[in-house]
C-alpha cells in the first residue's frame, strides 16, 4: 500500500451486498479511505468484491473477524487487502502475508502483541480499546517498535478519539457510531465528515 496504514476504518458490520456501494459512497465522500466487511455480515464476500471493484485503487478494502486460513483465502479472491481479527492467530497472519494481504489481529496484551508482530503482523489492533483505554496504549508505545501501526478499535467516537490519538494510535477503527443496519445513507457522509476532522484535529 502506498500511503500509510493510519486514520479512520470505517467497519460496516451488518451490511448487505445491496446497500454497499451507496454506502461505500457516502463514506468516501466523508473522507472516509479504509473500509471493513465483517465477516459475520449477510454475504460479506460479495460484499468485499464489490467493493473493490467500485474502490479498488482509491480505498484499502478489507475483511473483519477473519478468524480461520480459509477465510483469507476467501477474502483475497474477492479483492480484499486487508484483514483484521479480534483475535491473534499465527495462522492467519502467515496466511495473509503468503496471500500478499496487509494483517491486523487483535490483542489485549503486550506478549499478543509481540507474537503477532513475530508472525509477521502488519499492524496491532487494541481491542476492545474502550476497555483496556489509553493509558495501555500510551504503555505500548514506550516499548513495542515505534514504526509500528496500532489502531483503537471498540467503542470509538468522537468522544475519545483524541485521548487515543494522544496516547499514540495510528488510527481507529469505529463501528455503531458511523454504520449499523438500518442508518439513512444521507447520514453517513456528515458522519464520516465529522470523524476524520475529529482525528485530523487530535
Amino acid at each position: 500500500m502506498s500511503a500509510p496504514l493510519q486514520g479512520v476504518i470505517a467497519i460496516l458490520r451488518g451490511v448487505a451486498p445491496a446497500e454497499v456501494l451507496a454506502v461505500g459512497h457516502a463514506l468516501v465522500a466523508g473522507g472516509i479511505r479504509i473500509i471493513e466487511v465483517p465477516l459475520n455480515s449477510p454475504e460479506p464476500f460479495d460484499s468485499i468484491s464489490r467493493l473493490a471493484r467500485e474502490f479498488g485503487g482509491q480505498l484499502l478494502i478489507g475483511a473483519g473477524t477473519v478468524l480461520t486460513p480459509a477465510e483469507v483465502d476467501r477474502v483475497a479472491d474477492a479483492g480484499g487487502r486487508l484483514v483484521l481479527a479480534p483475535n491473534f492467530d499465527a495462522a492467519v497472519v502467515r496466511q495473509g502475508r503468503a496471500r500478499g494481504l496487509l494483517t491486523m489481529p487483535g490483542v489485549a496484551t503486550p506478549s499478543e502483541g509481540f507474537q503477532a508482530l513475530a508472525a509477521g503482523a502488519d499492524a496491532l489492533k487494541l481491542f476492545p480499546a474502550e476497555m483496556l483505554g489509553p493509558p495501555v496504549l500510551k504503555s505500548w508505545r514506550a516499548v513495542f517498535p515505534q514504526a509500528t501501526p496500532m489502531f483503537a478499535v471498540g467503542g470509538i467516537g468522537l468522544h475519545n478519539l483524541a485521548a487515543f490519538k494522544a496516547a499514540g494510535a495510528s488510527g481507529v477503527g469505529t463501528g455503531s457510531s458511523l454504520y449499523a443496519p438500518g442508518t439513512a445513507v444521507a447520514e453517513l457522509t456528515p458522519r464520516a465528515r465529522a470523524l476524520v476532522a475529529g482525528w485530523a484535529a487530535a
